[in-house]
């Protein structure tokens, strides 16, 4: 046999082959091998799960220090290795003569990997039970190796690895009492006398990781299209294929993270929890296989069945379990923290059904149920035997515990909650983290109470009502009850995420006071900030942890993000509500502001005006918990998501705490993961900025798109650029025929305006313009129209359910998309589009071809805005008003590489208090006026949302920014005809997105607030 993937010298585990990591072969070079080499990439997978584990070692989770001097039983006969550098001109011969055995080449592919020694051929053989591999290969810099001491240490640390045993070695720890597995970097786990031979069984079966060349992912796909599946492999369709594709990815996810989580049990480090309400994760078939490196392998082993990867992708439903850019931005900082190697856990909700389906009819938009669990989730694993209690409503009681009082809850009603475990790859590592994920449950109690008692109806009617606990994304709170499912949604994730997270701590320490220094809790946003008085619970009533000890413990492990600008948009809970809901915890949360306030006052003394600002319960018609005030006394850091939106928070929002403790405020701006988009939606675009850096180290060190800079002005690059934009504009132009029947020209600029529809981002203010733009064209001659810009205007996002003005934004841009496309006065000359149901998916087609990128909400509005760095990636220009990010944009990119208009954060409120003496300009009146006479149909309709900006009642000052965004539009038009100047500008923009990297704020995070070091597994 020939050929490397015939004799099974493959690249590590979810390595493409060419991929192996380089490094020069010198006597400088340090000599390494890595522990147990027999089974360089299995480590931890002979373990198979925490429960095989404990069944077969006793202990389970536990790690004792390792026996002193274990001894390694010699080979049966000596491996040797011979090298030749005669036998080719520019390559090195090894021959290597050893025992066949179990896990042997994975041993030399090992040797190979730690020493970045490139394999160029290899031939195996085998004679009477020995095998004869002879291998050509290279140094990193391909290059014969010739230097007497690199081919020494080569020697040594072959033979080093092939005299080892194929399985963990067994060795007596204690006479007649038991023995011990050695595990490598793992740390070693108990057997017993009588399980040895299955431990060792269970070892060597368990020694290779999947394989991923072509015929190996095609057996593994045919595999479960038969056993997962049940169909045929002789017969199945597109979506029986993605199936069967996404188990056979899952099962290479399961094996790296079952590993990577045993060698952090092995070391012990101080992990993240990041617990957040909403996770928009969008697909994850292409992002699984292209960190595993494995996508090339993937497409070829369908293309040869008869599949096309890009086809069984779209067979994929989005895991849409949140909204905008708060759920968007946990899913990015996941596969930063997997890609960097950091020990972190995500944890929130498993809603049944996800953010609303939005459905269009007659231009109004209609909510179905997002059923995206109909057809399973291939992703996830559920864990049945994992399921926590979580209580609610009943009473509190006092008890006498050791002379000392305690109050005991006793709750009236249970349910549990079950894990469902989802995998997330890093990018270049064999890191492989987790995001549980909790479905609510009856409890088992109750269930079989009623079922004995013959009460059916009522054991159906307590499963309903558990499982509507994470039933639905955002509850209508507008009514008592939907305030109480929402509330109930919060504390059932983090009571289940507490009593995990506890468990997994006590398993490996004792002592309490320990817990700052192995845990961090990051909130992100004040949704699932019950957990602090949970928390404090749980260490005061179960752990029976004095109340300023427990205090202290608290404080440390907490921090918030804070995602709001407003005040009036804080979290505030009515205090009735919590003390039916939730009694023990009304009963520590005002404990906790009476300590607080006491503390208060011998800072601030009688300024009881500020007292009432910052206590903990806001006093009103409506008596409230302000989870903010909460959140900011308990947590040590608290950050905004933009340094200008750390400025409101430290100068407005939060100004009364920020006086008292500067020290806990931060900044750290939001970022996306280049990996999704960037390099996965945009692969031409990632083909061409590879080519021109000479490497693809950029996708996990984004500021090395620096160097693009230099070629800015290259034609060679713009006109590679150009056609890779343009490719992605065709892409886009046949889903807009394909949505919407309608043809538009990849010519004209496509002008893109995609997220939640809300008064603040100002869609209202885009469609304005397109009008205005409309009416201007309509009164032009024939010769004028000769020279306007073409235009394909997206508009894309979702209104809330009960959220009428936004609704009516949806209807008018679907009435004014209805007049101007069927105008033939206006034909390719201006197009407006709605894209409904806009998602991640949507978005990695929208947004690798716009050419212009809209971000205008008013000055001081959004907090960050992540969606404008998905677009600056991509080489999109921008047009926005100084809000958000965009600050941070224009001085990463230089303020004449993108568009700016409007008041800026400091005059809004100025212009706000003049509104009654404001004159709007006369553009802005004339396409008003048109809307109001009826020009697009429903006269009476849009009344109401031309009341929203006329007269003085124009709270987010669209006739105030009018005129200068119409003014930012013409620079636009005038750009964008000189194709040579907006190329370069678009390659700047991209250039420089490297500080709007999730990378980069994640290493943030891990360094100012959580403390955490990298744990990266070895493979």
């Amino acid at each position: 046999m020939s050929a490397l993937n015939s004799c099974s010298l493959t690249a590590p585990p979810n390595r493409n082959p060419s991929k192996f990591h380089r490094q020069n072969i010198s006597s400088h070079a340090p000599y390494f091998v890595p522990p147990n080499l027999a089974t360089p990439f299995r480590l931890a997978k002979s373990a198979v799960s925490c429960k095989v584990m404990k069944n077969i070692f006793g202990s389970g989770e536990s790690r004792p220090e390792p026996p002193p001097n274990v001894a390694k039983p010699p080979p049966a006969a000596p491996p040797t290795v011979e090298v030749d550098n005669d036998a080719s001109a520019d390559q090195t011969l090894l021959t290597i003569i050893a025992e066949n055995r179990t896990g042997l080449l994975q041993a030399v592919a090992g040797v190979f990997k730690a020493m970045g020694v490139q394999i160029s051929k290899a031939n195996l053989n085998l004679e009477n039970g020995f095998v004869v591999e002879k291998i050509f290969v290279t140094d990193s810099k391909g290059e014969k190796i010739t230097d007497a001491e690199s081919v020494d240490n080569i020697r040594r640390a072959l033979s080093d690895a092939l005299e080892r045993k194929p399985a963990m070695p067994v060795e007596k720890y204690s006479k007649g009492v038991g023995a011990r597995v050695y595990r490598g970097d793992l740390g070693f786990f108990e057997v017993s006398e009588e399980n040895k031979a299955r431990a060792e069984l269970l070892f060597r079966l368990m020694d290779q990781y999947a394989r991923n060349d072509v015929e190996s992912i095609q057996k593994d796909i045919l595999d479960h299209v038969e056993y997962t599946v049940a169909r045929s492999r002789f017969s199945f369709d597109d979506f029986e294929a993605y199936q069967a594709t996404a188990h056979s990815v899952r099962d290479r996810l399961i094996e790296s993270w079952n590993d990577t989580h045993q060698y952090f049990r092995a070391k012990d480090p101080k992990r993240l929890f990041y617990l957040s309400l909403e996770f928009l994760m969008g697909r994850s078939l292409s992002n699984s296989i292209n960190n595993l490196g494995i996508r090339d392998q993937y497409a070829e082993a369908l293309k040869q069945l008869g599949f096309n990867l890009e086809t069984l992708a779209e067979k994929e439903g989005d895991a849409a379990l949140g909204n905008g850019g708060l759920a968007r931005l946990s899913a990015c900082l996941m596969d930063s923290l997997a890609t960097l190697d950091f020990p972190a856990w995500g944890y929130g909700l498993r809603y049944q059904y996800g953010l609303f389906r939005q459905i269009i009819l007659d231009g109004f938009q209609h909510e179905q149920l997002d059923y995206w669990l109909n057809f399973g989730n291939p992703w996830e694993i559920e864990r049945v035997h994992i399921s926590y209690p979580v209580k609610f409503y009943g009473k509190v009681e006092e008890e006498v515990v050791k002379g000392r009082r305690r109050r005991k809850w006793i709750p009236g009603e249970m349910v549990e909650a079950v894990a469902y475990d989802n995998p997330i790859p890093g990018y270049d590592t064999g890191n492989t983290i987790n995001l549980r994920l909790w479905g609510a449950k009856p409890s088992g109690e109750s269930e079989l109470e009623s079922y004995s008692t013959g009460d059916y109806v009522n054991a159906i009617i307590n499963r309903q009502r558990a499982e509507t606990i994470s039933s639905v994304l955002y509850p209508d709170d507008r009514s008592y009850q939907g305030k109480e499912l929402r509330l109930k949604q919060q504390y059932f994730f983090v009571s289940a995420s507490l009593q995990d997270i506890m468990r997994r701590f006590k398993d490996f320490h004792s002592n309490i006071d320990q817990f700052p220094d192995k845990v961090a809790l990051q909130l992100n946003d004040t949704h699932p900030s019950i957990a602090i008085p949970e928390l404090m619970r749980m260490l005061v009533d179960e752990e029976n942890v004095e109340w300023n000890r427990a205090w202290e413990i608290i404080k440390k492990v907490f921090s918030l993000t804070n995602h709001t600008v407003l005040p009036e948009a804080l979290e505030k809970i009515p205090v009735e509500l919590m003390g039916s809901l939730l009694p023990r915890h009304l009963q520590i949360i005002y404990d906790i502001n009476f300590f607080f306030l006491e503390d208060l006052r011998k800072h601030i003394a009688s300024d009881y005006a500020r007292l009432a600002r910052m206590s903990i319960i806001e006093e009103g018609a409506v008596k409230s918990i302000c989870m903010a005030n909460l959140s900011i006394v308990t947590c040590h850091s608290v950050n905004g998501v933009s340094r200008m939106h750390s400025e409101i928070l430290q100068t407005t929002v939060f100004k009364d705490f920020y006086d008292i403790w500067p020290h806990k405020f931060q900044s750290i701006t939001n970022g996306v993961t280049q990996r999704r988009w960037l390099a996965i939606c945009n692969p031409g675009l990632r083909g061409v900025i590879t080519k021109w850096l000479g490497t693809e180290a950029w996708i996990k060190d984004l500021d090395l798109l620096m160097g693009l800079r230099q070629h800015a002005t290259n034609p060679r690059l713009q006109n590679e650029w150009r056609k890779v934009h343009r490719l992605n504009k065709s892409r886009l132009a046949e889903y807009i025929e394909e949505i919407s029947g309608l043809k538009v020209s990849i010519d004209a600029m496509f002008d893109v305006q995609v997220k939640r529809i809300h008064e603040y981002k100002r869609q209202f203010l885009n469609v304005l313009s397109i009008i205005h733009r409309y009416d201007c064209i309509k009164r032009m001659t024939s010769e004028e129209r000769r020279k306007v810009v073409p235009r394909v205007c997206l508009i894309g996002g979702k209104a809330a359910p009960g959220y009428e003005i936004a609704k009516k934004i949806i209807k008018l841009i679907h009435a004014v998309g209805e007049k101007i496309n069927n105008d033939p006065d206006i034909g390719n000359l201006l197009k407006l589009v709605f894209v409904p149901d806009y998602n991640v998916s949507v978005a990695e087609v929208v947004i690798p071809a716009s050419d212009l990128s809209q971000h205008i909400s008013t000055a001081g509005h959004e907090a960050s805005g992540t969606g404008s760095m998905k677009f600056l990636m991509n080489g999109c220009l921008i047009l926005g008003t100084l809000d958000g990010s965009t600050i941070e944009i224009a001085e990463e990119i230089g303020d004449e590489n993108l568009f700016t208009f409007g008041a800026k954060v400091h005059e809004v409120p100025i212009l706000r208090a003049q509104r009654r003496d404001f004159v709007p300009p006369r553009e802005f009146t004339r396409v008003i006026r048109m809307i109001r006479d009826g020009y697009f149909g429903f006269k009476e309709y849009f009344q109401s949302l031309c009341d929203t900006v006329d007269g003085g009642g124009d709270f987010y000052l669209l006739g105030n920014d009018f005129t200068s965004y119409l003014e930012a539009q013409a620079a636009v038009d005038r750009t964008f005809v000189d194709q040579e100047n907006w190329t370069r500008m678009s390659i700047l923009s991209t250039a420089g997105s490297g500080k709007f990297s999730t990378d980069r704020t994640i290493r943030e995070y891990a360094e100012q607030t959580w403390g955490i070091q990298t744990c990266k597994r070895p493979c």
